[in-house]
């Protein structure tokens, strides 16, 4: 999902997939890394040998914060250069794992696909980047645009994370809880599919579906459901929030996101905010309800095991309640607060180190978006000569029709002159 569902899914611009693809990689890669080495640091007081500790958790743990960092990486796609974002990489590594930590070991909150910690903090942390590096050129770049075969590029990695997504929401789960998070995000995204292509049809004055909405908006149920995908809250209720989920995602891309960019010169090349940011919330509210829900007589004797900061000794044979429902969804309502707020903070700052450092300033205008500057065997772009598949079909047509008309015409010609001759 990392590797082929996020950089094939930012290969929709027109002058940039190389890029989309390769510094994806990149970024992957070290954070992958990096975030193992910072979460061993944070987790090195529960140690008992004082060593890191790396096991499959750790890996997937890792898998979740390049994700974070991913997804800011999409708010800022063309317009930074490869060590911006790799130093951009390595504070959002620090942040965010902080922010988890907070959140899970003083708040004792559950979000196990990461709706919050992931999302949430990963969109909003690259939106205050963007806010601070995104020059007047960033935000009006006349290849920001996307053609024909880009589009179908990206569809590879919207299918790729649609398929997978389950897996990403339930990893972290044991038993019953993965068994529940599947399911549950099989249905959110299923719902959410079937309301994208129906709202992006509705806002569309010929009734025609957005690209750009069925790339993205159908992904977002499975973002909205993360919080709670391994609670309780029934099919009906992850279909529901899937719904909302792609109706709110769409409406992002079609009114929030160009209103966002031309009120507050907010601008969000891969639409983070509409994918991953407001779903991330809906995802966290989400959370609140079902844990204010969650009582002994829906989830019986495991609910010491899906909730296990509400229960001293919960892994015991006799837990004994500590925190009451309606506390443990305050919580969560504080934890998606304080995330909001750190990625915020932390971006802006982290933003103003992109900007003001020597050496890591903005891009030129004329290499904002654009793999030619950053790329061997990289051809110049010619705007006067499309490349797209239907442009070239179109050109060909073009062609054979004016050679049949030449044709036709030196056949009418040379036989005037025949006429003439005789």
């Amino acid at each position: 999902m990392m590797f082929v569902g996020f950089g094939f899914l930012m290969t929709f611009l027109k002058r940039y997939g190389y890029s989309s693809v390769g510094f994806n990689f990149l970024l992957a890669a070290f954070v992958i890394q990096w975030a193992t080495l910072f979460r061993g640091f944070v987790e090195l007081g529960h140690s008992d040998d004082g060593k890191i500790h790396v096991s499959i958790t750790s890996m997937l743990l890792a898998d979740f914060t390049s994700a974070t960092i991913l997804i800011s990486f999409g708010a800022l796609l063309g317009k930074t250069s490869p060590l911006q974002l790799t130093i951009m990489a390595f504070f959002e590594v620090i942040f965010s794992l902080v922010n988890e930590f907070i959140a899970v070991e003083f708040l004792g909150t559950t979000d196990i696909g990461g709706s919050m910690y992931v999302h949430t903090f990963g969109a909003y942390f690259g939106l205050a980047v963007s806010m601070v590096v995104t020059r007047q050129a960033g935000r009006e770049s006349p290849k920001e645009g996307a053609v024909y075969h880009s589009d179908l590029f990206a569809m590879i990695g919207t299918l790729f994370l649609w398929i997978f997504w389950p897996s990403f929401n339930s990893a972290l789960g044991d038993d019953d809880q993965r068994h529940r998070a599947v399911l549950n995000t099989y249905f959110s995204l299923s719902a959410c599919c079937v309301a994208t292509f129906a709202t992006s049809s509705l806002l569309s004055k010929k009734g025609k579906f957005d690209m750009v909405h069925v790339q993205n908006a159908t992904l977002a149920g499975g973002v909205a459901v993360g919080t709670a995908a391994n609670l309780m809250i029934q099919p009906w209720g992850a279909i529901l929030i899937g719904v909302v989920a792609g109706v709110l995602s769409t409406f992002g891309y079609k009114v929030i996101q160009p209103f966002l960019c031309e009120k507050i010169g907010l601008h969000d090349t891969c639409g983070v905010n509409n994918l991953h940011g407001m779903p991330g919330i809906l995802g966290g509210l989400a959370g609140v309800v079902a844990c204010a829900l969650a009582s002994e007589s829906v989830y019986g004797d495991s609910l010491p095991a899906v909730f296990g900061d509400r229960f001293e000794d919960s892994t015991g044979a006799t837990p004994t309640e500590i925190r009451s429902a309606g506390t443990q969804a305050l919580m969560q309502l504080a934890a998606l607060v304080m995330t909001l707020a750190i990625a915020i903070v932390s971006g802006l700052f982290t933003g103003l180190i992109l900007r003001c450092v020597p050496g890591l300033d903005a891009l030129k205008d004329e290499k904002l978006m654009e793999d030619e500057y950053f790329w061997e065997e990289v051809e110049a772009d010619d705007s006067s000569h499309e490349t797209t598949g239907y442009h070239m079909v179109q050109q060909r047509a073009n062609l054979e029709v004016e050679g049949e008309e030449g044709a036709q015409q030196t056949t009418v010609t040379n036989g005037k002159e025949a006429d003439a001759q005789v």
